[in-house]
């Protein structure tokens, strides 16, 4: 009877055997996985001018779009070789969890549950935000106290549904919430005054705000109600990828700190004499082969895409649409800011 009843079960102890993911090892990183491929899976929001955006002709640019281009520069000294998936907030993480994209940039906030309960693995932090809400400067709404019994449009599946409802609460101020799956459809709803107000980080709120008819009659409200700190995300447990992905965007960090940029960084990798420098460029050491790098793939970076600066001045600063102002949240700590990268040695 024992045999027997082993024989009927060894079918289902297959089944469930052959349901259980495959440990990820050095072998089978993705990095390996990527590499053979010869080209980076992206998810991206494709949406959001500035951050990442794609135009009529099929080209994406923006802050986010840079970071994987600065990864496919590393890997392939190719910037372009890249593949982007447009991903909505709600079906990002399921896109990583599946591997579906190799990685996640897409102004994604980072946070306790989400580095440890959905399964992701946060590279440093590239944007610095908070969240704000946009309203109609007719309305005369000056506070989020002025929202009482308001209509406030968002998107599910973010912080910003989120922390709308603790603020509100906190303050014990009754308001609508009136929430969209996708974004645009928010925004929409706004642009037709069925909402008193739209409410995301504020970067989206001053990116949005340019592509509205009439861009000059919307008011972003002083007041902050979270800190929203933007990272690139890649599935957790696949230790390799992870730290390849973490250094990469690091390289960007360390090389605006040392100077370092797409103007001189071929000169510099023939003249400099800083050990520090030498180090980020491959010019002498093997930190890239530790994380599974090419040698060079500092330079590579620097060379293609830039390093943090050009890149927030390409898609952010002055000369753009959007003239976001650099705050010192996201300026070097060596200039009082947020930005910091562990050593290169």
């Amino acid at each position: 009877m024992r045999k027997l009843k082993l024989l009927l079960s060894l079918p289902l102890l297959l089944t469930i055997s052959s349901c259980v993911p495959e440990p990820t090892t050095k072998s089978n990183s993705r990095l390996n996985a990527v590499k053979s491929r010869n080209n980076l899976i992206c998810g991206v929001s494709g949406q959001l001018p500035g951050f990442s955006f794609v135009d009529a002709s099929g080209k994406y640019s923006g802050l986010d779009v840079d970071v994987c281009r600065a990864i496919a520069a590393a890997l392939f000294d190719n910037p372009d070789a890249v593949e982007f998936r447009n991903l909505n907030a709600k079906e990002r993480f399921t896109a990583v969890q599946t591997g579906e994209v190799d990685i996640l940039s897409r102004n994604t906030t980072l946070t306790m549950s989400r580095d440890t309960s959905v399964g992701l693995d946060f590279a440093p932090v590239v944007f610095y935000d908070g969240q704000g809400m946009m309203v109609r400067k007719s309305s005369n709404i000056k506070s989020l106290e002025d929202l009482k019994g308001k209509a406030i449009c968002t998107q599910t599946g973010t912080t910003n549904e989120q922390n709308l409802a603790d603020q509100m609460r906190k303050r014990g101020i009754t308001y609508k919430s009136v929430v969209f799956e996708d974004i645009n459809t928010a925004y929409a709803t706004y642009e037709q005054g069925r909402c008193d107000a739209v409410t995301s980080d504020k970067s989206q709120l001053i990116s949005r705000r340019t592509t509205l008819p009439k861009p000059e009659d919307h008011l972003i409200l002083e007041q902050a109600l979270s800190q929203e700190p933007l990272a690139p995300a890649v599935a957790d447990g696949d230790a390799k990828w992870g730290d390849a992905v973490r250094w990469i965007v690091n390289t960007t960090i360390k090389a605006e700190e040392l100077g370092i940029n797409s103007q001189n960084v071929e000169q510099l990798k023939t003249s400099t004499k800083d050990p520090e420098v030498r180090r980020l460029l491959g010019i002498e050491g093997d930190l890239g082969t530790g994380a599974g790098l090419p040698k060079d793939f500092g330079a590579r970076i620097i060379k293609h895409v830039g390093n943090y600066g050009e890149i927030y001045d390409r898609n952010l600063g002055s000369k753009t649409k959007l003239n976001l102002p650099r705050d010192n949240r996201n300026q070097p700590w060596t200039k009082g800011g947020l930005l910091y990268s562990p050593p290169f040695r």
